[in-house]
C-alpha cells in the first residue's frame, strides 16, 4: 500500500517544462493560431480566368471570386487569417522596440535587397515589404538551427521560405534526399541567400503569371501593376489579408527612406 501511495504522489507532481520544450510548444501554438480561414470563392462560369483577365478593382487587394478560384486552383492560396490572428498581428505592429529592431535588420540586408532586385528586375519595395512583415512577425526561436532541423517549422529565414521554393528554382531535385534537405535548411537560414531566393521567387511568379519581366512592377504607374504586386504578395504568403499589409508597408516612409537613402561621404576637411 505504501508503495502505491508513493507512485500516486509521483504522478501528482506538477509538470516541469524545460525552456526547449516550452519554446517548441510556443512555436506550434503560434502556427495553429495563424491557420487561415476558408477562401470565399465561387465557381467561375464565364470562361477561364488568367492573369491577363485579372481586373484592377478600386482597391488592388480586392479579388473577385473568379480570380480567387483561379489562384486557388493554380497555387493553392487560402482565405484570410482568423480575426484573432489578425488582431495579434496588428498588436505586434504597435511595438516600437520590435519595429526598430526589424528596421535595423532590414538595413543590414539592404545591399542584397538592392542587388538582387536590380538583377532580377523586381520592385525592391515589394521585397522590403515582405521582409518587414516576415521579420516583424517571426516566431520566437525559429532561426535556431536545432529548431530548423527539427522539422517543426516549414518556412525559414527572413523571408520565411520553404524547401519547395528551392525545388521550384532548380536548386534542389524534385525528390531531395535527407542530406539535400539538411543543406537546404542551412541555405535558408543564411540571411543573404534567403533574400536572394525571395527575389528569385518574385521573378519566377511574375514570369509564371505572364507579367512583364523586362522591368519592375510599380504600383503607382497603373492600377494593373498595383494589382499585379498585390497578387505576388498574396502568392508569397497564401493568406488573403496579406497583400493589404504588404502594400501598406511598401508606403511606409521609414522603409522608403531606409531603402532609397544614400549615405553621403563626410567633407574632406574642416576650416
Amino acid at each position: 500500500m505504501e508503495r502505491l501511495r508513493s507512485q500516486l504522489r509521483g504522478l501528482a507532481r506538477p509538470l516541469v517544462w524545460s525552456p526547449l520544450v516550452a519554446l517548441l510548444v510556443l512555436v506550434q501554438l503560434l502556427q495553429a493560431l495563424r491557420q487561415p480561414q476558408p477562401l470565399p470563392i465561387a465557381a467561375a462560369d464565364g470562361g477561364p480566368t488568367t492573369p491577363q483577365t485579372l481586373q484592377p478593382e478600386a482597391e488592388p487587394t480586392d479579388f473577385s471570386p473568379e480570380e480567387l478560384a483561379y489562384l486557388q486552383r493554380r497555387f493553392g492560396v487560402h482565405g484570410p487569417q482568423t480575426p484573432l490572428a489578425q488582431l495579434f498581428t496588428r498588436g505586434v505592429d504597435q511595438l516600437e522596440p520590435l519595429r526598430a529592431n526589424t528596421l535595423l535588420r532590414l538595413r543590414e540586408l539592404k545591399p542584397v535587397i538592392l542587388r538582387e532586385s536590380k538583377r532580377l528586375r523586381v520592385n525592391p519595395m515589394l521585397i522590403s515589404g515582405i521582409l518587414y512583415d516576415e521579420i516583424q512577425h517571426s516566431k520566437p526561436g525559429e532561426g535556431l538551427p536545432f529548431v530548423a532541423h527539427s522539422g517543426l517549422v516549414s518556412t525559414l529565414g527572413p523571408a520565411q521560405l520553404g524547401i519547395s521554393e528551392l525545388i521550384h528554382q532548380g536548386k534542389l531535385p524534385p525528390e531531395p534526399s535527407a542530406a539535400d534537405i539538411a543543406a537546404a535548411r542551412e541555405l535558408l537560414l543564411d540571411p543573404e541567400s534567403n533574400v536572394a531566393l525571395l527575389a528569385g521567387k518574385m521573378a519566377r511568379l511574375k514570369a509564371e503569371l505572364g507579367f512583364s519581366t523586362r522591368s519592375p512592377l510599380i504600383a503607382s504607374r497603373s492600377p494593373m501593376e498595383a494589382k499585379a504586386i498585390a497578387t505576388l504578395a498574396y502568392l508569397h504568403n497564401g493568406k488573403l489579408d496579406y497583400p493589404a499589409r504588404i502594400l501598406r508597408y511598401m508606403q511606409d516612409p521609414a522603409l522608403h527612406g531606409l531603402i532609397y537613402s544614400q549615405q553621403r561621404s563626410a567633407l574632406g576637411g574642416l576650416i
